[in-house]
């Protein structure tokens, strides 16, 4: 597995610590990796969303 090196601010930081030590999660890589699958998840549901809006727009809908 690949390894990746993050810098968050320091507010974000002390939310993924308080996230680990309230054990809501094991570790800061498993957090980190289920943020980046809601993350994706989400994008996923909006994408055929955002089509649908692009396609509207495009045939002056709005008009």
């Amino acid at each position: 597995m690949p390894r990746q090196s993050i810098f968050p601010t320091e507010l974000n930081d002390e939310w993924l610590k308080s996230q680990v030590n309230n054990q809501e999660y094991s570790s800061m890589s498993e957090l980190v990796n289920d943020l980046i699958r809601n993350a994706r998840k989400k994008a996923e549901q909006l994408a055929p969303l955002q089509d649908k809006l692009e396609k509207s727009e495009q045939s002056n809908f709005w008009n």
